[in-house]
């Protein structure tokens, strides 16, 4: 009943106890519990000590109560002075934004969404703009990935990011911010400034010495550029992604790259064009077992030589994109997500679905 001591002295005792047990579940999930319990009471850094001692061994089966250990690592990323314990200004700022992270592997994103805002807050005030804009940033991405805060709320979050980026030196990181705020525009709809968030995340990366995310940010300027209907400008970052991804070893990606293009030629009347490409996607998918991305393609490949006047061999595309839609149906991956990092992003493609079989914007940096 509000007696935050009491319960951390509860779970401090019971984590104690479990350790005496043969049973690791327990213990990860005593050792979750009181992680979240110090979470609770406002000592982030505490509480993910100990959620991270929730994980499962190499090997072992996780059961119980999981922390999503991907998730907070990585909004932790660009946040290297929020570990920091000292007083002052920019360490309760830093508190604010480990709790986000810590809220993100428990899968809170509403929670995470409000810490990340007073960490941005925060940092504003002591005019640190770099780690303000990293924290509109992943308050931008918690509020989309919670469905709780409305369109304008997160637009105007993406804007606050996006006014501060031009003041960040460290171009790998404008670039990754940049990149971030475009997704998030996507996922609005708001096509025109997400493809000018991509345009200066692709001119920062271009800056940055190894720089190893140009290829994320070609793959989404052409498909921000395929939603405004842009598709002969579309045409040229296709082609570079699919190169840059196919000299990766990213075969995945490498196949939505050419679905893109493919598309867009499509659509600029270029059906031979589109043809080749739909067929180095199908390719590109078989080499890396996407079933979803497979059938798509085979549906590109249907309407292209149904275009071409060859119906006889777009009823076999088709026939094959049934039969993969099938076997979709019954692994239960029908509703997989398309992009390459597992963000998901909306549909940015018109009439035949399968265009964008592959890659609208997507995350990766």
């Amino acid at each position: 009943m509000g007696d935050t001591r009491g319960a951390l002295g509860c779970f401090r005792r019971a984590v104690g106890l479990s350790l005496r047990t043969p049973t690791p579940r327990l213990r990860r999930d005593c050792a979750f519990r009181l992680g979240a319990a110090y979470v609770e009471a406002g000592k982030p850094r505490k509480g993910l000590k100990f959620l991270l001692e929730s994980q499962p061994s190499d090997g072992e089966r996780p059961e119980g109560l999981r922390f999503d250990v991907a998730a907070a690592r990585e909004g932790l990323r660009d946040f290297p002075e929020a570990l920091r314990g000292s007083g002052g200004a920019a360490p309760r700022a830093g508190s604010s934004a480990v709790m986000g992270c810590c809220y993100l592997g428990m899968r809170e994103p509403e929670r995470a969404a409000r810490c990340f805002l007073e960490a941005a807050r925060g940092y504003a005030g002591i005019r640190r703009p770099e780690a303000a804009a990293v924290a509109l940033s992943r308050a931008s991405g918690s509020m989309l990935q919670s469905g709780r805060f409305g369109a304008a709320e997160v637009a105007g979050t993406l804007a606050r990011c996006r006014a501060l980026c031009d003041s960040i030196s460290d171009p790998t990181l404008q670039g990754k911010l940049y990149n971030d705020i475009g997704l998030g525009y996507s996922q609005l709809r708001i096509f025109p400034l997400a493809a000018e968030s991509f345009e200066r995340a692709l001119t920062a990366c271009r800056g940055a010495p190894g720089c190893s995310g140009e290829a994320a940010v070609l793959q989404n300027l052409g498909a921000a550029r395929n939603a405004l209907r842009r598709f002969s400008a579309a045409l040229a970052p296709h082609r570079r992604a699919a190169v840059l991804h196919g000299a990766a070893g990213n075969r995945r990606a490498q196949g939505q790259c050419f679905g893109n293009l493919a598309y867009a030629f499509s659509q600029l009347g270029e059906h031979e064009a589109a043809a080749e490409n739909y067929l180095h996607a199908l390719q590109a998918f078989r080499d890396s077992g996407d079933v979803p991305g497979q059938c798509k393609a085979c549906e590109g490949l249907g309407a292209a030589r149904f275009h071409l006047g060859d119906p006889q061999r777009a009823v076999g595309h088709y026939q094959e994109a049934l039969r993969l839609l099938s076997h979709c149906q019954v692994q239960g991956t029908l509703g997989m997500d398309p992009t390459v990092h597992g963000m998901r992003q909306p549909s940015s493609g018109d009439g035949l679905s399968g265009v964008s079989c592959t890659g609208h914007p997507q995350g990766g940096w």
